[in-house]
């Protein structure tokens, strides 16, 4: 089992227990770490390597924001990274009280990554027709991503459990 972390986040995984099935050939992800976890499946599979699952936990969707919404995140993660993190944290656990998570400092090009990401349908159908299942899970709550647009766009071509409660790290309380 691999997972793959959120944006200046690390060892997060276990605050996913309920969601995180132990076995050799799941990949999961959270948010920036579903982006990750997805083009490392894509990799496996061309190189013939066994799949059976990838879980993307609250994934990283942003292609359907403004243009004006991404230059604000780049431009208040240069003005003060330390800031940018505290109030982007505050975010994820919104409306509920924060957890205590391990942070990391990720890079500028990794956030400009995540913010335009673009999510292929034909790919994901392509794991799918090689065997891979899907699962998405989705946050009703979620302050982070654009969560109608990940909805209507996972639907397509995933098992997608919306918790209508959850915040972006899939928390109700």
């Amino acid at each position: 089992m691999k997972f793959y972390s959120g944006f200046c986040l690390q060892n997060e995984k276990r605050l996913f227990d309920g969601f995180v099935e132990e076995g050799d050939f799941f990949v999961y992800g959270f948010s920036y770490g579903a982006i990750k976890a997805f083009e490392a499946v894509a990799k496996e599979i061309k190189e013939e390597k066994r799949v059976d699952r990838l879980t993307l936990l609250s994934p990283a969707f942003f292609q359907t924001k403004p243009k004006s919404f991404k230059r604000l995140q780049t431009k208040a993660f240069k003005a003060d990274p330390n800031r940018y993190l505290h109030n982007f944290l505050g975010s994820c656990f919104s409306p509920y009280q924060n957890a205590d998570v391990e942070t990391k400092f990720d890079t500028l090009e990794d956030l400009q990554t995540l913010l335009e990401y673009e999510w292929s349908l034909s790919r994901l159908l392509e794991l799918q027709k090689l065997g891979v299942s899907i699962e998405v899970y989705l946050g009703g709550k979620d302050g982070v991503i654009d969560v109608v647009g990940a909805l209507e766009f996972f639907s397509q071509v995933a098992d997608v459990t919306f918790i209508k409660e959850a915040n972006h790290f899939l928390r109700s309380n």
